[in-house]
């Protein structure tokens, strides 16, 4: 294998129709299949839950993405990064694409949702329609991987191998899909059982 195709499958990967495909240790795998909305798994855990948005604007999607979305080929989109943090510390970086020839009316909040969650959002309205889950194992050059690892401040070469879902929701004539990386911090929560009336 060639250094740059060894570079290329780095920074591609295969998403799994099921996360006992990617090997991964028993503690992420209760994330990685959670049903339901993560932020309120995440609320559970925390007793400070904050959506911490990196940027939301247009871009170009990532290849695997074009085709999930129903694009020929990568393109531009709209892209939306955020840290999602418990208790202030960032424990999943979630990654949104929306194609540009969505309309407000396919996806009416999603331009104005600054710091609120994706998630509540996506849950909390009857028209969504969600699909089926896929997991990935992202090694250090993967896009994704570099972008999670770039937010959290890390620098200089480092072996760290991520775990990802996705999952894509349609809404009328629209489609959106979700990544969420889950960072190693998020298998120190611990659910939080006091009242929190």
């Amino acid at each position: 294998m060639t250094a740059s195709t060894r570079g290329a499958s780095l920074r591609q990967t295969q998403w799994q129709p099921h996360v006992l495909a990617l090997n991964a240790p028993h503690a992420y795998r209760e994330w990685l299949t959670a049903d339901g909305s993560l932020t309120a798994k995440l609320k559970d855990h925390s007793r400070a839950f904050r959506v911490q948005c990196l940027h939301q604007t247009t871009a170009r999607c990532l290849t695997d993405e074009a085709v999930a979305i129903g694009m020929h080929r990568p393109g531009r989109v709209w892209e939306r990064e955020v840290l999602l943090r418990c208790d202030n510390t960032p424990v999943v970086f979630a990654h949104t694409v929306v194609p540009m020839s969505a309309t407000a009316t396919d996806w009416p909040l999603f331009s104005a949702l600054g710091e609120r969650s994706l998630g509540s959002t996506l849950f909390g309205d009857p028209q969504v329609r969600r699909g089926v889950l896929e997991f990935a194992r992202l090694r250090e050059g993967h896009p994704l991987a570099q972008r999670a690892r770039k937010a959290l401040g890390l620098d200089g070469p480092q072996e760290l191998i991520l775990y990802a879902r996705r999952c894509l929701y349609r809404r009328r004539q629209g489609t959106l899909l979700v990544t969420e990386v889950f960072l190693p911090s998020v298998l120190e929560l611990k659910l939080i059982t006091t009242n929190r009336s």
